[in-house]
């Protein structure tokens, strides 16, 4: 009994890890039932047997996916008070994750808008890599309309697409990309304290200048003989 219970968790083991390669070359939607079943070595009643449907074995391979490529742990980088420091350290680390998981990754996030989002939603690597702006974002203590900038620019420095664009399209270093991402955030950072400072210099101007009514009405006060 025990031998049974053995060899069916090692089938359905092949199963989740033949899915999962598939998933991530070919990607979700594109690779079929009967893919998995060819690439697994098993017949298809075999794997409908042990994947009666599709959250099942996506639930599957979400876990395998996070055991088989742990993300960086962003609540690691919370010790690093100073902003600056946490996004090069956090940046630092997941750029070395994508060198090993990204082109994944990138095939995944290319087919998510075309799968259902109940079976993208399941707890994986999703997830964590969801919280690293959050995390980030936190060094700097922004409110309203600063904060929404600042984390959107997080989301572009931490998105495997960046990432893609950066270093496997355009062939910059992981040094290069990281200098280019954190200008562009400390930049979001700064972007409303530069607009209030231009708009307290723009008052500071106008009140240096003197409207000419005001002129022309000190010139009539002080008469000829002044």
């Amino acid at each position: 009994m025990r031998r049974r219970a053995q060899r069916q968790d090692e089938t359905r083991q092949r199963i989740v890890r033949a899915a999962v390669d598939l998933h991530t070359t070919v990607g979700p939607a594109h690779t079929t039932d009967a893919a998995i079943a060819n690439k697994a070595g098993v017949t298809r009643v075999t794997f409908y047997r042990h994947f009666p449907d599709e959250p099942t074995l996506f639930r599957a391979c979400q876990f395998h996916g996070l055991q088989r490529w742990p993300p960086p742990d962003p609540q690691l980088w919370r010790r690093l008070n100073e902003p600056e420091e946490r996004l090069r350290l956090g940046l630092k680390e997941l750029f070395a994750y994508f060198g090993v998981a990204g082109p994944g990754l990138t095939v995944l996030m290319r087919d998510a808008p075309l799968m259902p989002p109940e079976l993208m939603a399941f707890p994986g690597r999703g997830q964590v890599l969801r919280t690293m702006p959050i995390v980030l974002a936190e060094g700097w203590r922004a409110r309203g309309r600063r904060r929404e900038l600042i984390v959107a620019a997080l989301k572009h420095a931490t998105a495997v697409g960046t990432w893609d664009s950066l270093v496997r399209q355009q062939g910059l270093t992981d040094d290069e990309s990281i200098d280019l991402l954190v200008a562009m955030v400390m930049a979001a950072a700064e972007a409303k304290t530069r607009s209030a400072r231009k708009q307290a210099s723009n008052l500071d101007a106008a009140r240096r200048i003197e409207p000419p009514e005001t002129a022309f009405a000190q010139q009539v006060g002080r008469g000829p003989g002044i």
